[in-house]
């Protein structure tokens, strides 16, 4: 595809995107922007999702780590899906009684305005970091395949980049999203689908059940690895792991809750979470087998692309054809941009209602500061975009600090657990040192898990360590209750 045809593809999907935000985006409240007036349909939400889900890093890292992880990766969905469970079951009730907008709302009542704000900005800063850096990669692509062409700056692209998102969402919020968001799951895929069926073809594969056989008796397909607990892919290591990063990253993240809370009632929210968490064991399926075919035409036609160049290198080949490299480029562009709108429209609502705490604000000034935070977390991801591209030059580093980011996660979990599962009462003044330091603590012991634990591979069981020290760090300043009146002191 040339340039030319690269920028009207992108110039058109986004044309899309801003029809349904203008039908969408009528009623231009505050309620519809943070809560979509909770009458979203559970079976659009959870299908959007899924898009959400999965970002542009996902689209391309998964099949590209086929060649070397096999399906392992599996083993990780697999605890996915009883994640979603303990969401369905514990943390959507919770939300849906106390009528939440912010889930961390929740630690206010239970804690105190510490914990609150701890817990907010311990979201801020992890989806500041992960939006920004899904981003900057597609952004990178773009640069590359388009903007290069045409000598506009990088920061010029990052800038049209956040523009073309701040303005299909800037009116209807999360109630667009969910639209929105459904589209590009779609986009999404039919990008795999279309690429699967190319590459099934041109590997002589002309049926569901030759493709099955392929599948099945390679090598590439082993799921379950049950042999070395030292193994970062060691089975229970990967399912446990699995299950509490859906609990942290989607049950105590205020970007994919936000979503569940625009449904009805509970129940439609819960019949939601349960049949986004089935569908997205298939999806995750069919991005795994697009790995192992990708992989096999690669080992065919002498391709040397490897890991995350290996998918963008197939689909850009001229004898793929012009369709198949449009819906890559529109599967690529959706898995980044459906993570990238929510995220903005979550952090606008969680740096109103956590932060400046816009539910105290007069009425009739409330919508504008909605309006100018929105403008101001744009800005912010612009900001971070281009500091990433100046600083950053090899991208493994970046994905070493996006990996960083993930340990904000930490101290939600432990200040959760505490919160649902114990009585406990903190000294709240203290409880953001507490979250400062078991991320640390946890990073050190992910650098020598090696040396400290003889061998054992921590792998993404970190997440769990994380919320562990806070856990144990938090029963540290809790409060001692007075025996004869019942107070804590």
């Amino acid at each position: 595809m040339t340039p030319t045809q690269i920028l009207l593809l992108i110039l058109a999907y986004f044309v899309v995107l801003i029809l349904i935000s203008y039908f969408t985006g009528k009623e231009d409240s505050n309620d519809a922007f943070f809560k979509a007036n909770k009458s979203a349909p559970w079976y659009l939400v959870a299908f959007g999702m899924i898009g959400a889900s999965l970002s542009g890093v996902t689209f391309i890292s998964v099949p590209g780590a086929v060649e070397t992880k096999q399906f392992g990766y599996l083993q990780v969905v697999f605890g996915y899906f009883f994640g979603y469970l303990v969401i369905a079951y514990v943390l959507l009730p919770i939300y849906y009684k106390l009528n939440l907008t912010s889930i961390y709302t929740y630690l206010r009542d239970r804690f105190g305005r510490i914990s609150y704000k701890t817990g907010a900005v311990a979201f801020l800063i992890s989806r500041v970091v992960g939006a920004s850096f899904r981003l900057f990669l597609v952004a990178k692509v773009l640069q590359l395949l388009v903007f290069d062409q045409y000598g506009i700056p990088f920061t010029i692209t990052v800038m049209i980049t956040i523009a073309l998102i701040w303005l299909y969402t800037f009116k209807g919020g999360i109630k667009t999203i969910i639209f929105t968001d459904t589209l590009q799951t779609l986009f999404m895929l039919i990008s795999v689908v279309v690429t699967i069926v190319f590459l099934a073809h041109a590997l002589d594969l002309n049926s569901i059940s030759e493709i099955h056989s392929q599948v099945s008796t390679s090598p590439m397909s082993k799921t379950l690895f049950l042999d070395n607990p030292n193994d970062a892919q060691y089975f229970i290591k990967s399912f446990v792991a699995g299950m509490f990063i859906t609990i942290t990253m989607t049950g105590l993240d205020q970007d994919m809750m936000q979503k569940n809370l625009t449904c009805k009632n509970l129940k439609e929210a819960q019949k939601n979470m349960i049949s986004f968490s089935v569908i997205l064991i298939f999806v995750n399926i069919l991005f795994l087998v697009l790995g192992l075919l990708l992989t096999q035409y690669a080992n065919q036609n002498g391709i040397t692309a490897k890991k995350d160049d290996l998918f963008p290198t197939i689909a850009m080949l001229p004898e793929i054809g012009i369709l198949t490299s449009s819906f890559f480029l529109l599967g690529l562009i959706a898995a980044a941009y459906s993570s990238a709108d929510s995220a903005l429209t979550s952090l606008t609502t969680s740096f109103c209602i956590d932060i400046i705490e816009l539910d105290k604000k007069p009425k009739k000034v409330q919508k504008r500061i909605r309006k100018r935070t929105h403008i101001l977390i744009s800005f912010i991801l612009v900001l971070v975009i281009v500091l990433f591209d100046a600083i950053f030059k090899d991208v493994s580093v970046i994905w070493e600090l996006f990996k960083a980011a993930g340990y904000t996660y930490g101290p939600l979990l432990g200040l959760f657990a505490l919160g649902i599962f114990t009585k406990t009462q903190l000294k709240d003044r203290y409880v953001w040192i507490v979250a400062l330091i078991a991320p640390i603590v946890s990073y050190f012991i992910n650098a020598y898990s090696m040396e400290l634990l003889n061998g054992y591979q921590i792998g993404f069981e970190i997440l769990i360590v994380n919320g562990l020290l806070t856990f144990l760090g938090l029963i540290l300043i809790r409060r001692k209750q007075d025996q004869s009146t019942g107070n804590f002191v």
